[in-house]
């Protein structure tokens, strides 16, 4: 079995971790904007205002704004297909629902698509990618408004009209569930919490939860309206996937593995496809005393609203048991149930690495949605530096991606309907989780550190050209090291 085609490989990045230039050309403050760097041991910071005494690394990340040209030509000598990016919509409005957008935040990604256009890369293009503008954050609660559901619409159809001839393939919401994690709360929600360390911020589980239903119906009007008036476009939605395995074959373990699995991993996918809560999801909502405010209106919105194709971040599996005398080291995310699991290695920063995870989690998604599928975020974070001429001998990253996409072409064997893959990430990003740059995914080295030194130059890493070859041979050189 062979990678189709018009198979779309390509690399992604997100507005907040790699776009920089936090106050040029108009933009306003993102949430993003006011959560400090931190590492893998030491917390984030959120404040209510900019601190002179802390470094925010979405202020410059590594610069997209003032190297996108650079960038994408490197892009085009890997070859890629297609580029994932997410527009920020502070560029767009800067305080989230002004009357009238920043032409000057639109002419930017007019010149970002012409870039792409000019080397014959699809723009793939996440509408919101935990950028939730401050001012609604602070003003609305964020998400926890049902009026922010029209001042998304809004920005959505601004960006549909304007870029209708340059972009087609677009997501409504990065890894929307990772709003039913607490971890996830202020990022992709955008609640208003004030000043607290990032891991440690209060938790309102009905609040989240009802902010997450706002989600889902702006998700579901975008949609409804591309297809109204943008017919030809590809809406689809995006969900962090991180299968669960029982472990043990005891029962209980099992049962474990597949609630988790269906209260984080699959929820936000059925929602967002099938248009209508699960029934599991009802019933652990009635467990925990959580009432969701969905009026007939929004049931309405959701059904109609319906994604296109569905796409997905994979990075790891979980490994969960119910016996209280197994130790646990929290890696499940809910519930502190996670187990190490012995069959497989971890990266530094404890992460499963499990390529057949892939190919079953594949396998599962088209089993019970039967649409088109991308993998939009894959990759692997290591500390890793420059040698003295320059270069990055990443032959862990080749590892780790060569051993994943050869599961997909399996998953292709086996049926599944895959259209495209974009690594995590194209080029050295912010990391989302812990706000380092110590945390390198990118096929392409930037001379920026933790401490925002650096020079931002761009360095092809051993992994560039081992994939700009498996592009060029639409996946033939897999087996080639």
């Amino acid at each position: 079995m062979s990678f189709p085609k018009n198979f779309l490989w390509g690399g992604a990045s997100a507005a907040n971790q790699y776009e920089g230039g936090y106050q040029d050309g108009g933009k306003g403050l993102a949430c993003a904007d006011l959560i400090s760097g931190g590492t893998h041991t030491t917390s984030r910071q959120i404040t209510s205002e900019i601190k002179e005494d802390l470094l925010y690394p979405s202020h410059e990340a590594t610069d997209f704004y003032h190297h996108y040209k650079e960038d994408i030509a490197l892009f085009a000598e890997a070859g890629f297909k297609a580029f994932r990016l997410s527009i920020n919509w502070t560029r767009i409005f800067p305080k989230g629902m002004d009357q009238e957008p920043n032409e000057e935040g639109l002419a930017f990604y007019d010149q970002v698509f012409d870039e792409c256009q000019k080397y014959g890369i699809e723009p793939v293009v996440t509408i919101a990618h935990f950028d939730v503008p401050a001012y609604l954050s602070k003003h609305y609660n964020g998400w926890a408004s049902r009026e922010v559901i029209d001042f998304y619409a809004i920005y959505a159809e601004t960006i549909f009209e304007r870029y209708q001839n340059k972009v087609k393939y677009w997501i409504t919401f990065n890894e929307i569930n990772t709003a039913t994690l607490t971890i996830g709360n202020f990022l992709s929600l955008g609640l208003q919490v004030g000043e607290t360390a990032f891991i440690e911020q209060p938790d309102d589980p009905e609040a989240r939860y009802q902010a997450l239903h706002h989600q889902f119906v702006a998700s579901a009007k975008v949609v409804s309206l591309a297809r109204e008036k943008y017919p030809h476009f590809h809406m689809g939605c995006m969900i962090s996937y991180m299968p669960r395995y029982p472990y043990t074959c005891h029962p209980n373990d099992v049962l474990l593995a597949k609630q988790e699995e269906n209260m984080h991993s699959k929820f936000c996918g059925d929602v967002q496809v099938t248009g209508k809560y699960p029934y599991y999801a009802k019933s652990y909502f009635e467990q925990q005393g959580i009432n969701i405010n969905c009026t007939k209106e929004d049931e309405a919105i959701l059904a109609k609203g319906t994604v296109d194709y569905y796409t997905f971040s994979y990075y790891l599996t979980l490994c969960v048991s119910a016996d209280d005398n197994v130790e646990k080291n929290g890696h499940s995310m809910i519930g502190g149930s996670g187990v190490n699991n012995p069959y497989l290695e971890q990266t530094e920063w404890n992460a499963m690495i499990d390529p057949v995870g892939l190919r079953i989690t594949l396998n599962d998604i088209y089993d019970r949605y039967q649409i088109p599928m991308m993998i939009v975020e894959n990759g692997i974070g290591v500390s890793e530096d420059l040698t003295a001429d320059g270069k990055v001998h990443d032959s862990y990253r080749i590892d780790y991606l060569q051993k994943h996409i050869a599961e997909m072409e399996k998953a292709l064997a086996d049926g599944v309907d895959l259209i495209g893959y974009t690594i995590w990430s194209a080029v050295d990003i912010v990391s989302a989780s812990t706000g380092e740059m110590k945390k390198r995914y990118g096929l392409i080295f930037v001379d920026k550190y933790d401490d925002g030194t650096g020079t931002l130059a761009r360095y092809k890493k051993d992994s560039f050209y081992w994939y700009k070859k498996l592009i060029a041979t639409n996946g033939a050189s897999l087996l080639e090291v």
